[in-house]
């Protein structure tokens, strides 16, 4: 690996023409492309340019403020899995750059990342602007530029790379590593379809369910360890934590669902039906057999004051309500026709479900630059030598809990690499 340079170093090798780099896209992927490429062949110079007048902006926000930075998930046949779309393409990837990497390329710059119960990592600090100094630092080591404000509205060929047509002028460069992330309407990637690439038509993945007018939204704070969700009619089903909303539903659990069924859902306009399981594990006809025992065990007892489920109180007697059951009724008098309307709300509540809310400021699509027209192994365009991906751009998107952040680091490494290592003639 080349030694670093100076900024004066590498200021006066670009300008004996030793090659240019424009990332396009200040985030996580971008950063991370510009930062390892600096490092990786200190001729180079490198500049990020960002529309906005933020830098990393998702990584302050993500995990409330804490980043969650990647996932302890180590083996890559299971961390593979945890990407909706985009697998295969991502196991070639994540040969070249993995988890094990992210954190040692993070402890190796004193950062050191902490794991949860979950499995999401974070730095040990709580703080995402940790993570966010870090790779400032690293580009201010290396004498990467940054242009804020400065939109790309076109790259043309032209000879040695590229020129680039932004809101603040004409740039040139030999190489191009787009890292804008992903695009909410498939117009806003024509600029790259002038490029020879086909896109995955764009959706809105990792979102939650609004439930209006709903009575469960009153519970709005309720966190339930662990439940089944499952869109009626389809084979889309999750476990995991849920958490109660005032618009309805969110948590992992719901996430995860919003993910993997992010076409399928945008299909139906976002309009279906939740079944939600708030005991997983059991069937309807499993609770139906066991409870003859339950009624037996606690027959004198109050069912507003006997939840025998380990559900949160303000949930059980929501759902004795939605059962036409009094809490003063004791478990022993249960009429049949409401013992069967709990049994069933316990296994298989019905949710209508009326349109989405984005998760936090999180923001994930599902679609991008096709997969096919991109090397995973050096994130090179197929269709355009010069131009590299790295990001949420490509049609690859993981679940909630840091595989999105992966997905970033892997793509912006193998693509700094690819620059750093090529043909700067």
């Amino acid at each position: 690996m080349a030694n670093p340079a100076t900024n004066a170093n590498i200021s006066k090798s670009a300008q004996q023409g030793a090659g240019e780099l424009i990332v396009i896209g200040g985030g996580a992927a971008g950063f991370f492309c510009a930062v390892n490429a600096a490092r990786m062949h200190p001729g180079l110079r490198v500049t990020v340019v960002e529309k906005s007048n933020k830098l990393l902006a998702k990584v302050k926000v993500s995990g409330g403020g804490r980043c969650n930075t990647t996932h302890a998930c180590f083996e890559i046949p299971e961390l593979v899995k945890r990407y909706p779309r985009g697998q295969n393409f991502v196991k070639k990837a994540f040969h070249s750059f993995n988890t094990n990497d992210t954190i040692s390329w993070f402890a190796e710059r004193g950062v050191q990342l902490k794991t949860e119960a979950d499995g999401r990592m974070f730095p040990i600090t709580d703080d995402s602007q940790t993570i966010i100094n870090c790779l400032l630092k690293e580009a201010d080591k290396y004498g990467v530029q940054i242009r804020l404000q400065c939109e790309v509205q076109s790259i043309t060929a032209a000879a040695n790379g590229f020129e680039l047509q932004t809101s603040a002028g004409r740039i040139r460069a030999n190489f191009v590593c787009i890292a804008c992330g992903g695009y909410p309407k498939s117009a806003m990637f024509e600029w790259l379809r002038k490029l020879g690439h086909t896109i995955a038509e764009p959706v809105p993945s990792l979102f939650t369910c609004n439930m209006p007018g709903n009575p469960v939204t009153q519970l709005m704070g309720v966190a339930v360890e662990r439940a089944a969700v499952k869109v009626a009619g389809t084979k889309l089903a999750e476990e995991g934590p849920l958490l109660i909303t005032h618009w309805g539903m969110s948590g992992p659990a719901i996430l995860r669902l919003s993910a993997w069924g992010a076409r399928q859902l945008a299909e139906m306009n976002y309009h279906f039906t939740l079944l939600v399981n708030w005991l997983p594990g059991q069937t309807e006809q499993d609770l139906r057999n066991a409870w003859q025992s339950y009624r037996d065990e606690y027959a004198g007892m109050k069912t507003g004051n006997k939840n025998p489920f380990g559900l949160p109180n303000r949930l059980w007697l929501y759902l004795l309500t939605a059962s036409d059951i009094n809490p003063d009724t004791r478990w022993a008098e249960i009429p049949a026709k409401e013992q069967n309307k709990l049994i069933r709300n316990l296994t298989a509540q019905e949710f209508p479900v009326k349109g989405k809310t984005t998760f936090k400021e999180e923001f994930v699509t599902c679609g991008g630059i096709n997969l096919s027209e991109v090397d995973p192994n050096t994130m090179q365009s197929r269709k355009q030598p010069g131009i590299y991906f790295a990001g949420e751009i490509l049609d690859v998107d993981g679940v909630t809990g840091g595989f999105n952040f992966q997905h970033a680091w892997t793509s912006g490494w193998i693509a700094a690499r690819s620059i750093a290592s090529a043909d700067m003639a």
